[in-house]
């Protein structure tokens, strides 16, 4: 019995590559990896040249340099994320990964829950604006000002401009956090009655409609 407890070695396996897996946990793949809590269904991307295409730089850290999936912007070097969460997340960090040329982003601005923006509603303060150095393997983390990004629903992430390139390729977007399971129904409650009278209205414009369709 001794020898076969020893072939296993539970505690070899556990510490081989520790610091990488470590890593690799935070971003990715336990707790502290985001992009299993993205509401994939509403994720939007502004400007991106291929449909779709700016949803698969939310992927697993271990996946990172898979030069495959992209996104590249279309009529001019900005690029805009809106990311909804599927509960409240804490954001602690994120990784830009791009090109090493001049398509790489060289600006971030963060805003917390705004739904929908626009390039329109760039014009808003951010939360929180970085200059980005070149990242071409994900190595870059930037720290977030974690008290204002404590309970974000919501992350809309804007890249302004690039290096000098007329577009704007990315390869990877990592958030590290913690996440909470919203409680979303509390909250309409709450907001309907909070705005008692509108909802009120609107629903006297809707109900005669409702009526007509069943």
């Amino acid at each position: 019995g001794a020898a076969m407890a020893h072939g296993h070695g539970p505690g070899r396996c556990r510490c081989c590559g520790e610091e990488a897996a470590e890593r690799g946990a935070a971003w990715g793949l336990h707790r502290e990896g985001l992009y299993l809590r993205i509401d994939r269904q509403r994720l939007q991307c502004l400007n991106e040249r291929r449909e779709g295409s700016g949803a698969t730089v939310f992927r697993p850290w271990e996946e990172r340099r898979d030069r495959s999936q992209f996104v590249e912007s279309d009529d001019d070097e900005e690029l805009l994320f809106n990311i909804p969460f599927t509960g409240s997340v804490k954001l602690k960090g994120v990784i830009v990964m791009g090109e090493d040329d001049e398509t790489h982003p060289a600006e971030m601005r963060l805003f917390r829950n705004i739904p929908h923006m626009s390039f329109d509603d760039t014009a808003k303060e951010p939360e929180q604006t970085f200059s980005l150095s070149r990242d071409p393997l994900g190595e870059l983390e930037y720290p977030t000002k974690i008290a204002r990004f404590s309970n974000v629903y919501h992350l809309s992430m804007h890249f302004p401009k690039n290096f000098g390139a007329e577009t704007t390729k990315i390869f990877y977007i990592g958030l590290k956090g913690e996440w909470t399971e919203a409680h979303r129904h509390e909250v309409t409650i709450c907001n309907y009655e909070a705005s008692a009278n509108p909802a009120d209205h609107k629903l006297e414009q809707i109900t005669p409609q409702t009526h007509f369709i069943s």
